[in-house]
């Protein structure tokens, strides 16, 4: 199996979403894993030339949009090369770290990771499974100011990924020890294989 581990909190000693990322790869065992940590490693931002590169033929496209697609290109290559996504994402006022939502940008790919279709849109990342391991202060996982977990959930099934797992660590601020006991629990309940 191979794991693409994606780290977007700004967090990199204390961060609750690293540890439980680092439970998540462990509870799945040996794997090929790859590991993309955003606060460590930042991605750019799209640009006006990365949109007409994407948007222009890839025989047609010039050396310098050819660059400016180098990134996304080894990011979407990541993501259709492993069967499990585990991602870390705390909540950052109310929404994902602008980190994974650069990631986000990135593999978010017309034609590439999803095709528009006379019914509609259609993902073309099938057969994965994400975990995402989420931690607020106090933001409840699934409530309606959860602008995380439900957009997450949301922009993969747009890319065809269905098979979503959300382990949360939803009330730091409230009761830290508890929270965390709590997402430990569901992490040990995860199945190995999806």
């Amino acid at each position: 199996m191979s794991i693409l581990r994606i780290d977007s909190s700004a967090n990199t000693a204390d961060s609750i979403t690293r540890k439980l990322t680092d439970r998540i790869v462990a509870k799945l065992g040996d794997s090929d894993i790859v590991t993309r940590d955003l606060a460590l490693e930042p991605l750019p931002q799209i640009t006006h030339t990365w949109a007409v590169a994407r948007a222009t033929p890839e025989s047609d496209r010039a050396p310098e949009q050819i660059e400016a697609l180098k990134e996304s290109d080894k990011l979407v290559a990541e993501l259709l090369s492993a069967d499990t996504i585990v991602i870390g994402a705390p909540i950052y006022n109310f929404g994902v770290p602008a980190s994974l939502k650069a990631w986000i940008d990135l593999v978010a790919r017309v034609g590439v990771t999803f095709r528009y279709t006379e019914n509609g849109p259609e993902g073309l990342v099938k057969g994965k499974r994400v975990i995402i391991a989420m931690a607020s202060g106090g933001v409840p996982a699934g409530s309606p100011a959860d602008f995380v977990t439900e957009y997450l959930k949301f922009v993969l099934g747009f890319l065809g990924i269905t098979d979503v797992t959300i382990v949360a660590a939803d009330a730091l601020a409230k009761d830290a020890e508890g929270t965390i006991a709590r997402a430990n629990n569901q992490i040990d309940g995860l199945a190995i294989a999806a």
